[in-house]
């Protein structure tokens, strides 16, 4: 969704060239691609945060708000880290840089459709090193216990029942984690977590249960 109809068109073309995409629609306007969206209920949402309606955080929102089960990717020209960790906590999966090449940008659409809680970026390293620079201290007891969980495939549930707390208690610990950690999915925060050498309360090995 940008305004230049001409990107719009080169990035349709692109996706209708692979045999594995299908383009429902494109729109300049904001609140009519929110109505467009809540209507067919596409897999993917390829949204341009450079001119969003309102802030590019609250943008994605709305758009998650209307098809919750639809992967939000951004396509933009910055980079700056403060603005992707925005995106990434609004929920978005795929953020990638407008330099990408054509080739990057299927395969990146590709990899997040139907691919649970991956994020993908595509964006120069340096933004990947001020996103991991924001640390908040060491883990504590309680979180490295949430974490080795995370490493044995629970659930947010199931470590919930475990650990005898609730859901909520358990969303609020991997919150703190993710900030901790620089992260932006489980994987990538037990990813960061087992690099780091610290022992967890739990074995990484332990069962679900």
């Amino acid at each position: 969704m940008d305004e230049h109809t001409l990107l719009r068109e080169v990035l349709g073309e692109v996706l209708l060239a692979e045999d594995d995409f299908c383009v429902l629609a494109d729109s300049a306007d904001f609140e009519s691609s929110v109505a467009l969206i809540a209507r067919t209920r596409p897999d993917i949402v390829l949204i341009d945060i450079d001119k969003p309606h309102g802030s590019p955080g609250g943008a994605v929102r709305r758009l998650r708000e209307a098809s919750p089960r639809s992967v939000v990717a951004v396509l933009s020209m910055y980079d700056d880290a403060r603005i992707v960790q925005e995106m990434i906590r609004a929920g978005v999966r795929c953020y990638l840089h407008k330099g990408i090449t054509r080739r990057d940008l299927v395969a990146s659409l590709r990899s997040v459709a139907g691919a649970g809680e991956q994020v993908t970026l595509t964006v120069p390293h340096g933004t990947i090193a001020n996103l991991d620079a924001d640390h908040a201290g060491p883990l504590s007891r309680r979180e490295k216990e949430v974490i080795a969980l995370v490493a044995a495939a629970m659930s947010n549930r199931q470590i919930a029942t475990h650990l005898s707390v609730t859901e909520g208690t358990v969303k609020r610990h991997l919150r703190n984690i993710f900030h901790k950690l620089g992260a932006v999915s489980r994987i990538d925060a037990v990813n960061k977590y087992k690099a780091l050498g610290e022992s967890a309360t739990y074995p990484w090995s332990a069962a679900n249960g």
